[in-house]
């Protein structure tokens, strides 16, 4: 059956970035399905954060387009794109350690109310998020550890707060940066089962280096080499192309 176009998300067109004369990504085109799981995946120095940062607007492309719903989002600021329903996470887990996992979540929750954290609200006049609080922390293993610091977390477990914080948000589209970067392996396999979870009625975009998840979770995989789209399709299309082979041989992932 032909895909047409509103089965697509993401459309990305020709996207392009140089950095003084350098060429980080060149003419990457991308579509990412509705209510998939999609991973951008290559060897060092292949484009994958790059590309990522484009789609987040955390960068201007020099050149190209990208559509979200349709919508031509390439001229528009995160802050923009984030209000329109695209929220990444990051590599490098940013949650606030002093203040306590539930108060984590309930920052991100009064945001869409359109109120930025007030220090002087009382906790009574909060209440009415807590149950949507407890449902987060329910979602992502952490309910019984809301009132303890977020500096007191195990690694994995300040991964899933901040997923928390993203899903608080209420995006359309997820975005996430090395999930499991620096996970063990238990942490990532708690992980890997709430992307899973969280992408029943969402879609994610992943930049992923651990291949079995990879594997396990994407419904389809864009590989990038020296800036361009080497190979795309499944985990088993991609993985056979004797171009990502040869890609991956001696590369260490960036």
């Amino acid at each position: 059956m032909p895909v047409s176009s509103d089965d697509y998300i993401i459309e990305a067109a020709g996207l392009t970035k140089n950095f003084f004369g350098f060429a980080a990504v060149k003419d990457v085109d991308l579509k990412v399905r509705r209510y998939s799981i999609h991973a951008l995946i290559g060897p060092n120095g292949a484009g994958k954060t790059t590309t990522f940062n484009l789609i987040t607007k955390f960068l201007q492309p020099t050149g190209g387009t990208i559509l979200f719903n349709g919508t031509d989002i390439t001229a528009l600021k995160p802050e923009q794109v984030a209000r329109k329903g695209i929220v990444r996470s990051f590599q490098i887990s940013a949650v606030y350690p002093r203040m306590s996992v539930r108060e984590n979540v309930r920052i991100a929750l009064q945001r869409p109310l359109g109120n930025a954290y007030k220090f002087w609200v009382s906790e009574q006049t909060l209440k009415c998020l807590d149950g949507r609080v407890d449902q987060l922390l329910d979602d992502v293993g952490l309910l019984n550890y809301g009132n303890q610091p977020a500096a007191l977390l195990s690694y994995g477990r300040k991964r899933a707060l901040e997923i928390a914080t993203t899903l608080a948000l209420e995006p359309e589209m997820l975005l996430l940066d090395e999930p499991t970067s620096g996970l063990g392996h238990e942490d990532v396999d708690r992980i890997a089962g709430l992307i899973r979870r969280v992408a029943a009625n969402r879609t994610v975009l992943m930049v992923e280096h651990n291949l079995s998840v990879v594997s396990s979770l994407s419904d389809k995989i864009t590989v990038l080499a020296q800036g361009r789209v080497l190979a795309e399709g499944d985990y088993q299309t991609v993985s056979r192309d004797p171009r990502v082979i040869e890609a991956y041989i001696g590369g260490a992932d960036d």
